[in-house]
């Protein structure tokens, strides 16, 4: 515990993260559906790995399609929801402009 404050260590915030950080390295390989506060705000494509907190997509699909077809470094914690295929699980839709 911390003797200044007596916060027991590790907090929930550090355990939080860390549980959070394992998901996405679990999902490694997999496509993941993410939305982001700020600007593109969708990412749809396969995590390719997680250093520290960031997650490393190879894209596929957003909502700018000149932002497509590349590698993006997301910080975990800009992330406000997202969802990781398994292979019990719902599929992610292929999104395509020539479908409509």
């Amino acid at each position: 515990m911390s003797k200044d404050f007596n916060i027991p260590y590790p907090t929930d915030n550090i355990l939080h993260d860390y549980a959070l950080v394992e998901h996405f390295e679990d999902g490694i390989g997999r496509m993941v559906f993410i939305m982001t506060p700020s600007f593109p705000f969708i990412f749809i494509g396969k995590i390719v790995d997680v250093m520290y907190d960031h997650v490393i997509i190879d894209v596929e699909t957003t909502s700018i399609s000149q932002l497509e077809n590349r590698i993006w470094n997301l910080h975990i914690h800009q992330i406000e929801a997202f969802y990781i295929e398994r292979d019990n699980g719902p599929k992610i839709p292929e999104l395509r402009e020539d479908l409509c």
